[in-house]
């Protein structure tokens, strides 16, 4: 007890009161590092103070006793990517749609279609500048991405993808910097436009597939349809781009069936990435409440909208702006909504442990229920414990 007639606080009670958020006593330790500087902008969110609870762990903040969590806790953290990554994600998609097209119309070898051909170069070359810059935005260091790169991963998306933008970056930039020239510059110019425009589709589907390599719940559930819509939203997005740059009525011969394929191919692949999400309410969830389900509902209406418009008779161009500007608008609005989404259900616990009891999830890729390190083989689905 101190001459004031208070007592002290004790050593175990300095440790734990509420600073930073880390709960590191300056005189005992230090932080070093790239996190050292990090700062809780909000205590209360991220180290939450919580009562004592007299219920049972599992059986604590949920619905009811089928329904067990812990305390009605997350159990795992949700991403925490800004808003760079999303854009992102559009951006990328739309750099490698149009470098593929650059191909596609180099091999038609329609001397006609070259200033087309040239302008999906240079949409791809400007996506991949662009990429890099808001990856490294959200990375903080620039020296981040770069060490992304000091190594090959062939079962990391993460590493695949990192090549992939690197690459289709340096090699569309050849390509449209030495592309009108002759002899053997030329031939190094289209060799790298060719090679970029083959990383086109890579570059628009792993953002997906790196999506779907984490335990959230939705992307995880979405990961044999996430990729397709990914590729799809882009073709779409990329066609209208091209359509709303002025073009000869031989270009717009070639861009109709190109942008209404895709836009095709999105509606299509939407609905069958909901419909994966839909095998369990709980994963699908986000798509229908809250910013995610408002920017996902928003999409699809844009998408169909942009579709019908684009497919109605009539070549006026006020309608062809208004149906490019729609589809654009459905793809960004997706993206966001698929990364928004992600969040919420990583959010929520029974999105994590309700498919994991019905075998969905790591259930569904062991095949054959395979035998375990110790001899016993998986029996999915998962027992909850009463």
């Amino acid at each position: 007890m101190s001459s004031s007639g208070k007592d002290e606080p004790s050593f175990l009670d300095k440790l734990q009161q509420r600073g930073d958020g880390r709960n590191v006593n300056p005189a005992l330790g230090t932080l070093l590092g790239e996190g050292a500087q990090q700062r809780v902008t909000d205590l209360d969110g991220a180290n939450p103070a919580h009562t004592v609870s007299s219920s049972i762990p599992s059986r604590s903040g949920v619905a009811s006793a089928d329904s067990p969590s812990y305390h009605g806790l997350p159990a795992i953290k949700q991403p925490v990517w800004i808003a760079t990554i999303p854009t992102y994600l559009f951006v990328g998609g739309v750099a490698g749609a149009a470098s593929l097209m650059g191909l596609v119309i180099d091999v038609l070898g329609e001397k006609e279609l070259n200033p087309l051909a040239r302008r999906c170069r240079q949409l791809g070359t400007v996506g991949d500048m662009l990429s890099a810059g808001l990856l490294i935005a959200d990375l903080g260091r620039p020296e981040r991405f770069l060490n992304m790169l000091r190594v090959f991963r062939p079962t990391s998306p993460m590493s695949i993808g990192s090549w992939v933008l690197a690459l289709s970056g340096g090699l569309n930039t050849v390509g449209l910097v030495l592309g009108r020239s002759h002899g053997v510059l030329g031939a190094v110019g289209k060799v790298s436009g060719c090679s970029a425009a083959l990383l086109g589709m890579p570059l628009a589907g792993y953002t997906a597939v790196l999506l779907n390599n984490t335990a959230v719940p939705l992307w995880q559930a979405t990961r044999r349809t996430l990729p397709l819509f990914f590729m799809a939203s882009a073709t779409a997005s990329a066609g209208s781009l091209l359509s709303l740059l002025p073009h000869t009525p031989r270009e717009a011969g070639v861009l109709r069936p190109y942008r209404l394929a895709g836009k095709v191919a999105e509606l299509a692949m939407g609905y069958a990435m909901e419909h994966d999400a839909r095998r369990a309410p709980e994963v699908a969830r986000p798509l229908d409440e809250g910013v995610s389900g408002t920017l996902w509902k928003a999409s699809r209406a844009c998408s169909v909208a942009g579709l019908l418009v684009d497919a109605l008779p009539g070549r006026r161009r006020w309608k062809q702006v208004a149906a490019d500007l729609l589809t654009t608008v459905g793809a960004v609005t997706a993206r966001f909504a698929v990364f928004h989404g992600g969040k919420a259900s990583a959010r929520d616990p029974q999105a994590t442990f309700r498919p994991q009891r019905r075998g969905h999830g790591a259930a569904e890729v062991v095949p054959g229920h395979a035998v375990a390190s110790d001899g016993k083989p998986f029996s999915f689905p998962l027992p909850v414990v009463r």
